[in-house]
């Protein structure tokens, strides 16, 4: 094949792939594009000994769910942002899973009691975000496994994801990541609480 046809080859790929209702894979992908305006040196949630750490400033533009928001950079695109360490409950009887959740028993009671706090969630993340300009930050993994962005939203120099730890609108995502303790431990504090998600009880 001659260079010059490698790009409609891949664009063809791309199309059949979504199409298909595969997740396209993140080859090549640098996340956001390149071609974003820098933020300030150092901006809050960036480590600058860590040279994966990178973020870029952007206005919520949507609110998908509790933990994923569609983000518009300065450069006109819109990028879909998976928060990084959080899961917020699912609000579809289907898509509730209360054995993620320590405590929330695997009963009808349990799980609607999910579903309400996905919507709690929904709502708080549209009420603190939506319009809102935010600081993206991501790490080494830019991308999810639906290509969605990883990363921890910055408000007003405050960790959203965090918060929604704290708040008890979430649960930690266990996977490794830099910030991992921290919101393994606002998570703790968060269930000793029963705060939000954790202040289940079961009516007997």
């Amino acid at each position: 094949m001659s260079v010059r046809w490698r790009p409609i080859a891949v664009v063809l790929l791309v199309v059949l792939a979504g199409c298909a209702g595969a997740s396209v894979p993140d080859v090549g992908s640098d996340s956001p594009p390149a071609d974003l305006e820098s933020p300030p040196d150092n901006p809050d949630g960036v480590d600058p000994d860590d040279p994966d750490d990178t973020a870029w400033t952007g206005t919520v533009v949507r609110v998908v769910d509790g933990d994923t928001m569609e983000v518009e950079f300065p450069n006109g695109e819109v990028d879909t942002v998976r928060l990084l360490g959080v899961d917020t409950p699912e609000t579809s009887a289907e898509s509730t899973s209360p054995g993620e959740f320590e405590r929330i028993p695997d009963t009808d009671a349990g799980r609607a009691h999910l579903r309400t706090w996905g919507g709690e969630a929904s709502a708080f993340a549209e009420s603190e975000l939506a319009g809102e300009e935010v600081t993206v930050v991501t790490g080494g993994d830019r991308r999810g496994g639906y290509g969605r962005l990883l990363a921890v939203l910055y408000v007003d120099g405050e960790d959203f994801n965090e918060r929604l730890l704290t708040e008890g609108y979430a649960r930690l995502y266990d996977t490794e990541f830099a910030k991992r303790d921290a919101y393994a431990a606002a998570e703790s504090e968060a269930r000793e609480r029963k705060v939000g998600l954790w202040g289940f009880e079961e009516s007997g």
